[in-house]
């Protein structure tokens, strides 16, 4: 099939492309801003300019038979962002893209939304495709949004829709929090995570945009909402730990009881920090074995001690 996928260019994109170009099942297309940002191992790169209900997807969307929406606004911590910003590009923007690509004739739009949609966090049994959805924070809603109205634009018509909500996604290499955490723990400051026993689902990038490609041409994807994991839920001591070992080195933890920790991230203005490394987030991505037949290529233990060693011998060149 000929795939479009756009943010061609970012964390997700460069390493879903170059899958799906190292498989050569797919002739895959790339969409970034502007030229000169070349997606890696992409066939061919259109510029389309920023994500808005304005942009122009003619040239991006010729031959296309499968589009698979990357390009968002993602977690901005300015303190002017609003609302507004997130759905001109999260909801507008992939909606505009989505109605181009149900009148160009495309068959299949794959949605990437985020585990966000349904909370920040768990208590008790995790999240399933049944959930409610229940977003805490701007960038979530907006993903919501986008979901709703992408479900209204395919009801009826000839374009199938696959939604896709995994949660954190990591590697050596990936952004924000995942990344400053590498950096502690490659620093070797003492972490306060020896009492920490939450539990987290995460899935890894291998993980993830393998899950994407299944879901490109599988027949039972279609129309459907999938929440994925690696399957095995960690707590943050077992990541700071499973890290370390990684990078060869023994992870330095001292206790800091929940209640202390709720009260430093408030008074700091942390309590999202507080939530992803206190708290719990189990997802239970059942469905997506059972109707597609995925196994994760790798369990989080061992996805975890691959990132740190890869984030130890990047830096070491």
């Amino acid at each position: 099939m000929n795939v479009l996928v756009t943010g061609a260019t970012g964390f997700l994109g460069r390493a879903l492309i170059d899958r799906l170009s190292k498989a050569a099942i797919h002739h895959v297309k790339g969409s970034v801003r502007k030229l000169g940002t070349e997606a890696v191992g992409s066939n061919h790169t259109v510029a389309v300019g920023d994500l808005s209900v304005a942009t122009d997807w003619n040239e991006a969307l010729k031959g296309v038979e499968v589009v698979v929406h990357l390009a968002a606004r993602a977690h901005v911590l300015d303190a002017g962002d609003d609302q507004s910003e997130f759905n001109r590009v999260n909801v507008e923007g992939a909606l505009n893209l989505a109605e181009q690509a149900l009148k160009s004739g495309v068959k299949r739009f794959v949605f990437i939304s985020s585990i966000g949609v349904n909370g920040a966090y768990t208590e008790g049994c995790g999240f399933d495709e049944l959930s409610p959805n229940a977003p805490h924070a701007i960038y979530a809603e907006s993903k919501r949004k986008a979901e709703e109205l992408l479900w209204e634009l395919v009801s009826g018509s000839s374009m199938e829709l696959v939604i896709i909500r995994p949660p954190l996604v990591y590697a050596a290499h990936a952004p924000g929090n995942f990344q400053r955490l590498l950096k502690l723990v490659a620093s070797g400051i003492p972490l306060p995570f020896a009492m920490t026993n939450n539990k987290r689902s995460m899935v890894s990038l291998g993980n993830l945009t393998e899950f994407i490609g299944l879901c490109i041409d599988h027949p039972a994807a279609a129309n459907e909402l999938f929440l994925i994991s690696d399957g095995d839920d960690v707590s943050t001591k077992d990541i700071v730990e499973l890290l370390a070992d990684g990078m060869g080195r023994r992870a330095k933890l001292f206790p800091l009881p929940a209640p202390i920790a709720y009260v430093c991230s408030f008074m700091l203005g942390k309590t999202s920090l507080y939530t992803q490394l206190f708290r719990s987030l189990v997802i239970d991505s059942s469905k997506a074995r059972r109707l597609l037949g995925w196994v994760p290529q790798q369990s989080s233990s061992v996805a975890l001690k691959e990132a740190g060693l890869r984030y130890r011998s990047e830096r070491s060149v």
